[in-house]
C-alpha cells in the first residue's frame, strides 16, 4: 500500500470537490426539467464505503445537500450490501429517506473497485411533477402528492427495471421529461465514478479509506476548533409566518457548548393539514446550514463538518413532520428556519448574521389548458411550467441585502426565455420591486413584480407557493421591514398566497415578491447611498423622505441629474 502525504490528501480532497461538481454541472447540461437546467435545484456528492459523505459540489442547494447526506445511509439498510453489484443503480423520492418530499428524485450509484465495495455517488433533482395532485400546498396528506419511490433498484447490475419506467409513466402528467431526469442523474453519477476511478489510478488507491479518514477527521477538529472558540451560552429565536389558512410560530433554542451547538424547536407550531410541513431532515438540513454559514463558512460540507450541529424538534411539529403528513411544500417553512436560528444567534454573536429575508423561494407551477368557456383553437395545448423566483435577502451587517436573490435555497431564478419555452406561458412582466427593501443603515435586497398570463385559447390553474403576505421580512438593529408578499389577478379578483387558484382566459396573475429587511438605524445610512438608490429607482422620493428624511431639493437634484443621465 502506498503511504500519501498530507500535501497528497489535501491535493485528493480538493480532486473530490471538483469531481462531484463535475458531477453536478453534467445533470445541469443533461437534464430536462428547467428546474434542474435553469434553477440549479439539484445536489451532487460522493460518499465512503460507510455512507459518510465525503465532498459535495459547490452547485446545489442546501436542501439537498445536506439532506442528501444521511440519505446514503438508508439505501444501504433498506439493499444491504451484499446486495450491491458494479453496474447497479438506485433510486426513490421517500420525503423521509430522501429530501423531504416526493418532487425530489434522489439516484444512488455504488461504485466499484476490483469488484470491492469502495463508495457510492448520490444526486438529487427536484422534477416538474410526480403525479398526484401536483406540486402545491393542496393536499391533506402525503398520498395524494404523487407517485412513491421506494428505496429500489433502478438498475440492477447494467439492467434498468422496465417495470418501474412503466409505472412511472403512467403515473404523470410530463413523463418523457421525468425519465429524461432519472436517465440524467444516473448518468452524471456514472461521470464521477469515472473521474474517481481516475484519481485513484493516479494516486494509486485500492480504496477510499486513507482519504475518507484525513477529510472526516480534519473537518471534524476544524469545526470543533471555531465552535469552542465561542463563549458558551443560550438563547431563544422566534419567527411568525403566514402557514397556509392561519400563521405559524416557529421557535428555537440555540445552545453553544463544548463541542456541539443544540437547535431545539420545542414551542413550535403543530402539523399543518396542508402540504407545508417539513420533516426532519429538511430542518436539519436548513438549520445546520445557517451555523455553518455563520461560524465556519470555509469549512467544506461533509459528515464530519456537519456532526457537531445537533438538531430536535418534537414529533408531528411542523418542524419534524412524520409519515404520512403532506410536505409538497415542505420549502416554504424549511428555507424560514436560518432566519429563526439568526434570531437566537444575533443575541450570543451579535453583529455577525443579516436581517429577514424573503427566506422562502417565490415559487408557482402554471397548470395550462385550452380554455374551456369557448371552443379553444386547434394548437391549444396542456402543459405544466414551474418556475423559480426569488424575493430580497436581509440587510448584512455592513453590507445591503441583496435583491432578487434566493437566500438560504441558492436557487436561481429563471429566464423569462426558459420558462416560456415549455409550455404556453407568458411572462408580461418580471423587474425589481421599488421600496420593497426594508430601510435601514444597511438597505434590504429588493423583491421583484411578475405578471404572468396564458398564451391566446389557453385558461390555466396556478399553485401559488407564497409566504410573507400578512408577515413581511424583520429588520434588525433598528431597520425596517421589507415588502410583503401581494398577489392579485388582473380583474381584480383577490388570491390567496398559496394553494391551487383558477385563472380564466385573458387574465393574468399579478405578483409582488417580498423584500429583504433593512439592517441598522435608516438615519444613519450614508446620504451618498439613499441618492444612488433614489436615481437607480430602487426606492421612490416618497421613500427616502420617509425613511431616510432626504430633504426635497436634494430629491429633487437627484431625479433631474437622473433624468439627464448625470451622475448623482
Amino acid at each position: 500500500m502506498v503511504k500519501h502525504s498530507t500535501v497528497a490528501y489535501q491535493v485528493m480532497w480538493n480532486r473530490l470537490i471538483s469531481v462531484v461538481e463535475e458531477q453536478a454541472q453534467a445533470l445541469i447540461r443533461t437534464a430536462f426539467s428547467t428546474s434542474v437546467r435553469e434553477a440549479g435545484d439539484l445536489s451532487a456528492g460522493v460518499y465512503n464505503e460507510k455512507g459518510e459523505m465525503l465532498a459535495q459540489a459547490v452547485t446545489g442547494t442546501p436542501g439537498h445537500v445536506n439532506a442528501m447526506a444521511d440519505a446514503v445511509g438508508h439505501f444501504i439498510r433498506r439493499i444491504g450490501s451484499e446486495n450491491m453489484f458494479d453496474g447497479d443503480v438506485y433510486i426513490t423520492n421517500d420525503p423521509w429517506e430522501g429530501t423531504g418530499h416526493k418532487h425530489d428524485i434522489t439516484i444512488v450509484t455504488p461504485s466499484m473497485r476490483n469488484d470491492q465495495l469502495i463508495g457510492f455517488f448520490a444526486c438529487t433533482a427536484h422534477v416538474t411533477d410526480i403525479g398526484g395532485r401536483g406540486f402545491g400546498a393542496d393536499a391533506n396528506d402525503v398520498h395524494e402528492e404523487g407517485l412513491y419511490i421506494p428505496i429500489m433498484k433502478f438498475a440492477d447490475r447494467g439492467e434498468v427495471d422496465q417495470t418501474l419506467l412503466s409505472i412511472v409513466r403512467g403515473n404523470v402528467r410530463e413523463p418523457d421529461q421525468l425519465i429524461g431526469d432519472i436517465f440524467a442523474l444516473s448518468t452524471c453519477n456514472e461521470i464521477g465514478y469515472r473521474r474517481l476511478i481516475e484519481m485513484m489510478d493516479e494516486f494509486v488507491l485500492e480504496d477510499l479509506t486513507g482519504i475518507s479518514e484525513f477529510i472526516l477527521s480534519h473537518s471534524r477538529s476544524a469545526t470543533l476548533e471555531r465552535i469552542n472558540a465561542l463563549k458558551p451560552g443560550v438563547a431563544t429565536g422566534h419567527m411568525r409566518i403566514d402557514g397556509y389558512s392561519a400563521p405559524i410560530d416557529l421557535n428555537v433554542k440555540l445552545t453553544i457548548e463544548k463541542d456541539r451547538m443544540i437547535t431545539d424547536w420545542e414551542g413550535t407550531s403543530g402539523l399543518d393539514k396542508k402540504g407545508i410541513n417539513v420533516p426532519l431532515v429538511y430542518t436539519k438540513a436548513y438549520a445546520c446550514y445557517a451555523l455553518k454559514c455563520a461560524i465556519a463558512p470555509e469549512i467544506p460540507n461533509n459528515a464530519a463538518s456537519l456532526l457537531p450541529f445537533e438538531i430536535t424538534a418534537p414529533v408531528n411539529s411542523i418542524v419534524n413532520a412524520v409519515f404520512p403528513a403532506p410536505v409538497a411544500l415542505r420549502h416554504v417553512i424549511g428555507h424560514m428556519v436560518p432566519d429563526t436560528v439568526y434570531d437566537a444567534l444575533d443575541k450570543l454573536l451579535p453583529d455577525i448574521v443579516p436581517a429577514e429575508g424573503a427566506g422562502c423561494l417565490c415559487n408557482f407551477q402554471v397548470s395550462l389548458r385550452p380554455r374551456t368557456d369557448e371552443t379553444p383553437p386547434e394548437d391549444a395545448v396542456r402543459s405544466e411550467v414551474l418556475t423559480f423566483n426569488s424575493g430580497g435577502s436581509g440587510a448584512r451587517p455592513t453590507l445591503d441585502g441583496m435583491s432578487a436573490t434566493a437566500f438560504p435555497s441558492g436557487v436561481m431564478t429563471m429566464p423569462v426565455e426558459a420558462t416560456e419555452q415549455v409550455g404556453p406561458v407568458i411572462v408580461w412582466r418580471k423587474e425589481l420591486r421599488p421600496d420593497s427593501g426594508g430601510a435601514g443603515k444597511y438597505r434590504g435586497g429588493l423583491g421583484q413584480y411578475m405578471d404572468v398570463g396564458a398564451r391566446e385559447g389557453h385558461e390555466f390553474d396556478i399553485s401559488a407557493m407564497f409566504d410573507r403576505v400578512d408577515h413581511p421580512a424583520l429588520g434588525r438593529r433598528g431597520g425596517k421591514p421589507g415588502g410583503a408578499t401581494t398577489i392579485v389577478r388582473s380583474d381584480g379578483e383577490a388570491m390567496q398566497g398559496k394553494g391551487r387558484q383558477f385563472v380564466p382566459h385573458s387574465e393574468k396573475v399579478m405578483m409582488g415578491f417580498p423584500g429583504g429587511a433593512g439592517y441598522g438605524d435608516p438615519l444613519e445610512r450614508d446620504v451618498s447611498l439613499v441618492k444612488r438608490d433614489l436615481a437607480l429607482g430602487y426606492i421612490s422620493a416618497e421613500h427616502a423622505a420617509q425613511h431616510y428624511k432626504l430633504s426635497a431639493n436634494d430629491i429633487e437634484d437627484v431625479l433631474d441629474k437622473a433624468g439627464r443621465g448625470e451622475e448623482v
